[in-house]
């Protein structure tokens, strides 16, 4: 079932969002369930975990910008996708990670379009997992749970979502099983997860729950490319 929510203070907008994306999901045959918030306020306060939120920019007392930093500082990982009557905040929706942004009067063609690579990004996301050694026992662990690895000798620290546990393998070994996967060396001690970076600059990088992972000098260039890449895969555009 995708949980869907869909946030704009035009009463009459955030109606025939829904409607749309409602007969979008029902040709797809996909199980889904739709709730419509008019505020940011309303949306922050809302208790259900959300796989896909629409967000209109444009809104009284919490802007949909504000309201889409604040959703990510309370660890909200799935899909933002912004829909606004204005182009001038392209730039800052990718400051928030936005999957998309759609322009008032949304094209029924784009928005299928959307919602179908949303649908496989998440699809895609649950499948991304790797298979590690603890505690004498096999361990299934999200990648999209974790923020970095942090590597001390033999000791592998995982931090995550949930917390931070450990287990012991070789750095090697799990540099190269995250080959491919969104995760970038940036460090001798640490691998980072590009979908968690902030900010950053040619010390250290800023991750989205506020920790400040080191750079190493000869890396930089090499994260440079790898983040603007992964951002090109992952990002969205008008």
């Amino acid at each position: 079932m995708i949980s869907i929510a869909i946030c704009d203070d035009d009463i009459l907008d955030c109606c025939n969002i829904a409607e749309n994306i409602r007969n979008i999901f029902e040709e797809m045959k996909k199980p889904f369930i739709i709730r419509q918030f008019n505020s940011g306020k309303k949306l922050l306060q809302a208790v259900e975990d959300f796989d896909i939120i629409f967000l209109d920019i444009i809104m009284n007392e919490v802007d949909g910008m504000e309201t889409a930093q604040l959703l990510r500082n309370k660890t909200f990982d799935k899909i933002l996708i912004f829909i606004s009557s204005s182009r001038n905040y392209v730039f800052e929706a990718y400051d928030v990670e936005a999957f998309q942004y759609l322009l008032k009067p949304v094209d029924i063609g784009k928005l299928k379009s959307v919602i179908t690579r949303a649908l496989a990004k998440l699809e895609q996301n649950a499948k991304d997992f790797i298979i590690i050694n603890k505690e004498r026992q096999k361990q299934k662990i999200l990648l999209q749970n974790i923020y970095f690895f942090e590597i001390k000798g033999r000791i592998i620290y995982v931090h995550g979502t949930e917390g931070m546990f450990y287990y012991y393998e070789q750095i090697s070994v799990l540099e190269k099983t995250l080959q491919g996967k969104g995760f970038f060396r940036c460090h001798k001690s640490f691998l980072i997860n590009l979908q968690y970076v902030n900010t950053y600059n040619s010390h250290e990088v800023i991750l989205d729950n506020g920790e400040r992972i080191a750079i190493a000098k000869r890396r930089y260039d090499s994260f440079c490319k790898e983040i603007l890449e992964f951002m090109k895969k992952t990002g969205g555009s008008i």
